[in-house]
């Protein structure tokens, strides 16, 4: 118990020392507050550590427990890696298609014309066709994001996946572990979301929201990390879910901005997907109970 404690503490209270300077600053407009985010992402790895202080468990078996190796089947991790890869930006691209199809969502593919006030907004000239950055930064987005992306991706993966999941799971089971691991998760970016973090319409109310979200994101990406025995599939599919899902804001229409609450994968539209995808995985794919780590 004393190592779970010295994880949840070291991840939650250094998440509020980073983020601190957002409460006594002009919040998600401090112009530091990407980089801040950035760091935020970090401190659960810092809780790996504090866990590891109290086990001193030799440090191959720790990589081992925690994920950082490739598992017992480095074929099947390498598959899941590909999956998530390339699975996270068609799932992304399904919300975006949904979205649009049930009227949540109004895309403007000819003129992007909020890409292209987004442009504007940064004191950028917009070119007479944005379609070919459009094309490029998508393409960018889901080929190298994942790269680009992986170590402050690792930084938070180590920690919820990696270390608190196998935790979870051991001593609650499959489906309790990962609904825990992932509102755990949602909650530790309060700092963040109660700023209005991914959800600026919602205010405060964005910290639960977001943590909703997190729990069914959590249950697809705990499941790459159970399946596979190694948190590197998971690392893959949060660095690619980065990348990607800003691609709603890149198609929308500036005369009805997405509503992202309902809209995109991060909206209504895709708890549903992810709340299917999940259980499908989970139902054809069952993965068992790990050991608990120490």
């Amino acid at each position: 118990m004393k190592p779970l404690i010295a994880f949840l503490l070291a991840a939650f209270g250094l998440s509020w020392a980073v983020a601190l300077p957002l409460w006594l600053g002009d919040g998600l407009r401090t112009p530091v507050a990407g980089l801040l985010a950035s760091l935020m992402m970090f401190t659960p790895t810092v809780g790996v550590l504090a866990a590891w202080l109290f086990t001193r468990t030799p440090a191959r078996q720790w990589f081992r427990e925690t994920g950082l190796t490739l598992g017992g089947h480095k074929g099947r991790t390498a598959l899941l890696v590909l999956a998530a890869w390339l699975g996270v930006p068609l799932l992304v691209a399904l919300a975006i298609a949904v979205s649009a199809a049930v009227g949540v969502l109004r895309v403007d593919l000819n003129g992007l014309s909020l890409f292209q006030a987004q442009l504007r907004a940064q004191g950028l000239s917009v070119p007479e066709s944005l379609a070919p950055i459009a094309v490029t930064q998508v393409a960018v987005a889901v080929l190298i994001g994942p790269v680009l992306n992986a170590i402050p991706a690792l930084g938070e993966e180590w920690g919820w996946r990696g270390y608190l999941l196998p935790r979870l799971t051991g001593t609650r089971g499959v489906v309790a572990g990962l609904l825990l691991s992932g509102a755990i998760w949602g909650l530790w970016h309060a700092p963040l979301t109660l700023l209005g973090y991914n959800y600026p319409g919602l205010g405060p109310w964005a910290a639960l929201y977001f943590t909703g979200f997190c729990v069914l994101a959590g249950v697809v990406f705990g499941w790459l990390r159970l399946r596979s025995g190694s948190v590197w599939p998971a690392v893959v599919a949060h660095a690619s879910l980065n990348a990607v899902a800003p691609a709603v804001m890149l198609l929308g229409d500036v005369a009805e901005p997405p509503n992202l609450v309902v809209a995109g994968l991060g909206g209504v539209v895709g708890w549903i997907l992810l709340a299917v995808c999940g259980a499908l995985l989970l139902k054809f794919f069952p993965v068992r109970t790990p050991q608990p780590v120490s």
